[in-house]
C-alpha cells in the first residue's frame, strides 16, 4: 500500500496494547467507569459508581477474591485531572490491563464474561491520529533591542488517547531579541521530532508575532502541516498541550493513515478488488486470517451475536458453521467481543469510518491481504 516497513509495523501493533486481555481465557471482567475530578466531591462520586458496579458483578457470579482485585486500582488516577474514564479488565484473580479514557464512557458498566469487552476502549483510542503541538509565548515588545523573553512549549502526541496521557514536552526560553535566530534552530528539531512521530499534523497556538517568525523558518516539510489555532493557551493543567484546540482540530477526521486504508478500499471495490463488504463476508474472511483493517461505520454492538470458538479466527455467523469446522463447544457471543478477539489475534487494523464517507453493507466491511485466489504475503 505504498507504506515504509517502519509504518507498517507501526500501524501493526496498533492493536497489540489489547494482547494481554488474550493471553489466558475468560472468564473476564470489564468495567468502565467515569472517574472525572471535574465536579464537586469527586471520590464519593467514584466510590459510588464503583459500588452499583461491584455489586451487578457479584451477581453476575465474579468471586470476592477478584472485585477486591478490582477495587485497588478502581478510581486510582487520582493523577489525571478533569473529564476522563477508567477501563479496567481482570481475569483470574489478577489485573490484565488498566486503562485510561480520553472521555468519560457514555455510562459505566461492569461485564463478568467468557470474552473482554474490549469494543469501548478501542473506540476511544480512534482515530489515533499523530500530531506535534506547540505553544509560543512572548514577554516584551517583538522588536530587536527588546527586553523580555519567548518560552516555547512542544509536545507529541496521538489524539484522543494523549489528552490523558501527554507524552515527553520540550520546554525552551530566549530572549526577544535572539528569536529569529533561536527560532531557525528549534524549527529543525521540531521537523525531525514531527517526522519521527509520523505527524499529520502541528498545531501551533500563542502569540501572533512570536508563532509568525517560529512558522516562516519551519523546514517546509513541517511548515506544510502547520495548523493555526486561537483562543487560550495554558501550558500547566496536566492535560495535553492545546487540548481544547486539537479536539476542534481533529474531531471527525480520520487519521491520514486510515484515510489512505478508507481510499483503497473505495478502489478496489469499484473494480471488484479484494475487499470484503456485509458482516458475513467479513466474518469469512476472518476465518481465514484474510483481513489487514476491518472497517465500521459504527461498532455493532451486542447484537448481532457471533459464534466464536477458543481460537481468534473461530468466529462465525451460526453455530453449524464452526461445528461443520470441528470446533468443540462453540458459544455465542457479543459481535463485538468477537471481532475484537479476531482483529487482536490475526494482526489486522480497525478503522472506524463516518457513514457520510463510506457507506458500507451493514456497516461493516474489510481490506483483505490477498483474495480468494491468492496467498498471504509475507
Amino acid at each position: 500500500m505504498g507504506a515504509t516497513s517502519d509504518e507498517e509495523w507501526r500501524r501493526a501493533m496498533r492493536l497489540a496494547f489489547l494482547e494481554s486481555l488474550y493471553a489466558e481465557p475468560g472468564p473476564y471482567v470489564s468495567v468502565y467507569l467515569n472517574t472525572s475530578r471535574d465536579g464537586d466531591h469527586p471520590e464519593r462520586a467514584i466510590a459510588l459508581r464503583w459500588r452499583r458496579l461491584r455489586e451487578s458483578l457479584a451477581r453476575q457470579g465474579a468471586d470476592a477474591a477478584l472485585l477486591n482485585r478490582l477495587e485497588a486500582v478502581v478510581g486510582a488516577d487520582a493523577e489525571v485531572p478533569g473529564a476522563h474514564g477508567q477501563a479496567v479488565f481482570a481475569a483470574h484473580g489478577a489485573l490484565v490491563l488498566d486503562g485510561e479514557l480520553p472521555s468519560p464512557p457514555e455510562h459505566d458498566s461492569a461485564r463478568y464474561g467468557t470474552l473482554p469487552d474490549a469494543m469501548p476502549l478501542v473506540t476511544q483510542h480512534v482515530p489515533e491520529i499523530p500530531y506535534l503541538a506547540a505553544v509560543v509565548h512572548y514577554g516584551g515588545l517583538p522588536t530587536a533591542g527588546a527586553h523580555g523573553s519567548v518560552t516555547l512549549e512542544a509536545e507529541a502526541g496521538t489524539w484522543p488517547v494523549s489528552t490523558v496521557a501527554p507524552g515527553e514536552r520540550l520546554r525552551r526560553r530566549v530572549a526577544v531579541a535572539t528569536w529569529h535566530r533561536a527560532s531557525a534552530l528549534l524549527g529543525h528539531r521540531l521537523d525531525a521530532w514531527a517526522r519521527r512521530v509520523h505527524a499529520d499534523a502541528f498545531v501551533v497556538g500563542g502569540n501572533e508575532w512570536a508563532c509568525n517568525v517560529l512558522i516562516r523558518r519551519l523546514p517546509r516539510t513541517v511548515r506544510d502541516r502547520v495548523v493555526r489555532v486561537g483562543g487560550p493557551t495554558p501550558t500547566d493543567t496536566g492535560r495535553a498541550l492545546l487540548e481544547p484546540q486539537l479536539d476542534r482540530v481533529f474531531r471527525g477526521h480520520l487519521a491520514a493513515h486510515d484515510r489512505e486504508l478508507v481510499d483503497l478500499f473505495v478502489r478496489r471495490r469499484a473494480v471488484g478488488g479484494p475487499v470484503a463488504e456485509g458482516l458475513a463476508s467479513t466474518v469469512a474472511a476472518l476465518q481465514r486470517g484474510q483481513v489487514a483493517a476491518l472497517l465500521l461505520n459504527r461498532p455493532p454492538g451486542s447484537s448481532p451475536r457471533l459464534w466464536v470458538g477458543s481460537l481468534p479466527t473461530q468466529i462465525a455467523r451460526t453455530e453449524a458453521e464452526l461445528l461443520s469446522f470441528g470446533v468443540r463447544a462453540p458459544r455465542e457471543e457479543p459481535a463485538d467481543e468477537a471481532l475484537v478477539r479476531a482483529l487482536v489475534g490475526t494482526g489486522a487494523e480497525l478503522v472506524v469510518v463516518p457513514e457520510g464517507d463510506l457507506r458500507l453493507s451493514e456497516q461493516v466491511g474489510a481490506l483483505l491481504r490477498y483474495g480468494d485466489g491468492g496467498r498471504p504475503r509475507a
